[in-house]
């Protein structure tokens, strides 16, 4: 519970540093909007993972990863998201550009799905976890959204990340934000290749369901 408490607050502290500054005011509405709604849903899931499944929980709080092509992959992942937020702050302060309030209405509507879709997949998949991983007597799932694409995740987390931007009213960080899609491209094919090694029947899976990401896409 501790661990859960300390991540999610100083993911508060570190997203108002590189929101607010940069935007030299306290008085910016989009990041507040975006904190309300990353955080709020985040504390409430937080808290039903720790009641209903604290082993799950346990897992999403391990970031600790052991493929060095993932260990890459999150620090060009990081990189973006430091110049995307510090970018959308600037772009407030110095006006850069304006997202229409009914694009920024739509964005928010999106990334609460992105939240939603973000718990049906944890609900399917009790092995997820935010490492790549094989576990112990892990089983491939292929029905719900895992019978779509085979990484219904990342897709989420491509959702919730192109939102974000939106929401705090900046094409530019938009811009920055769209390399997260090679970023998790990078991702997947590493993941996979680690799947196909160690976790019986994945193989078989890849056939079943043709499409990593986007249906009918890749």
């Amino acid at each position: 519970m501790m661990q859960a408490l300390l991540k999610a607050g100083s993911g508060i502290v570190l997203a108002g540093l590189l929101l607010f500054v940069p935007a030299g005011t306290l008085d910016y509405p989009g990041a507040w909007a975006f904190m309300a709604l990353l955080f709020v849903p985040m504390l409430v899931f937080g808290t039903v993972l720790l009641v209903k499944s604290p082993e799950l929980l346990k897992k999403r709080l391990n970031t600790r990863e052991k493929e060095r092509a993932q260990v890459i992959v999150i620090l060009l992942s990081s990189l973006v998201f430091i110049a995307a937020f510090v970018l959308a702050g600037l772009d407030f302060r110095f006006g850069w550009t304006h997202v229409p309030m009914a694009v920024r209405v739509i964005s928010a509507v999106l990334l609460l799905l992105a939240y939603a879709l973000y718990m049906e997949v944890m609900r399917e998949n009790a092995w997820l976890s935010r490492t790549v991983e094989v576990q112990q007597g892990q089983k491939v799932v292929d029905t719900g959204l895992y019978g779509i694409v085979r990484h219904p995740m990342y897709l989420t987390t491509l959702l919730l990340f192109l939102t974000i931007p939106l929401v705090l009213g900046s094409w530019v960080s938009f811009a920055v934000m769209l390399l997260t899609v090679p970023v998790l491209v990078l991702r997947i094919i590493s993941e996979e290749r680690v799947l196909a090694e160690g976790l019986e029947g994945y193989e078989a899976y890849r056939e079943k369901v043709c499409y990593r990401l986007l249906p009918g896409i890749w």
